[in-house]
């Protein structure tokens, strides 16, 4: 996956949650943040970002914000990025080499699962969780409470039940991870849903990323602690 014009600069701060200030060579640049999520431990004032430019010259913020570095490590932190990483990566085979056909945004009891991909083998479905969150190089997920997760979950463990094979899929956006485990301190439920899944045949598995300003692509597979 990659991006188109992608300019550098400084992050000064975060008024709400959608938007950025970043100090460029261009100015000072409204931005729009392209992950909900808290990122505290990443944008924090005078950290280098990297901005693509919006295509829609009549939208209010001419650059979403997609990527940013913690010390010497670059985080791709655009929240749509996993789906879209995955779901190439999928389509040539490389999750499952007997894919058929990928189907996005599939829709499952009461949910709506990321992906449904048909294989000579039956229907698989996935749920793809981001993950920017790390220290020492370990990576977790998630960084704040996610009901919706815990409920994906669900819905994936229901699944397998029911005799379909299904997998959640940590797409961890920077390179040099150890492993990635579920972040129990931020949200017990999650971990302990995890857990709960696996031991009922939910597949989990996780690949970092090689990662640069302008892309990103799946690179290879890592630990899973449970």
């Amino acid at each position: 996956m990659r991006y188109g014009t992608v300019l550098s600069g400084r992050f000064a701060e975060r008024p709400n949650r959608f938007i950025a200030l970043v100090d460029t060579a261009e100015g000072r640049q409204v931005c729009h943040v392209k992950n909900t999520g808290r990122c505290r431990e990443l944008l924090v004032p005078g950290a280098t970002v990297y901005l693509e430019r919006a295509e829609n010259p009549n939208r209010k913020t001419a650059y979403d914000l997609i990527a940013v570095e913690k010390g010497s490590l670059l985080i791709n932190m655009d929240a749509q990025a996993p789906n879209r990483v995955f779901g190439e990566w999928a389509a040539v085979g490389g999750f499952l080499p007997d894919v058929i056909s990928v189907h996005p945004e599939y829709t499952y009891g009461a949910s709506r699962i990321d992906f449904c991909l048909d294989t000579s083998r039956g229907p698989h479905l996935v749920e793809v969780k981001g993950v920017t969150l790390e220290e020492n190089r370990h990576a977790c997920f998630p960084d704040a409470p996610t009901e919706r997760g815990v409920k994906h979950i669900h819905e994936l463990q229901k699944a397998v039940e029911q005799g379909l094979s299904a997998t959640l899929f940590f797409v961890v956006q920077m390179a040099g991870m150890l492993d990635v485990s579920p972040n129990d301190t931020t949200h017990p439920a999650f971990g302990a849903a995890l857990r709960t899944a696996a031991a009922a045949g939910v597949q989990v598995r996780a690949f970092d990323c090689a990662v640069t300003p302008d892309s990103i692509a799946i690179h290879g597979e890592i630990p899973v602690i449970l």
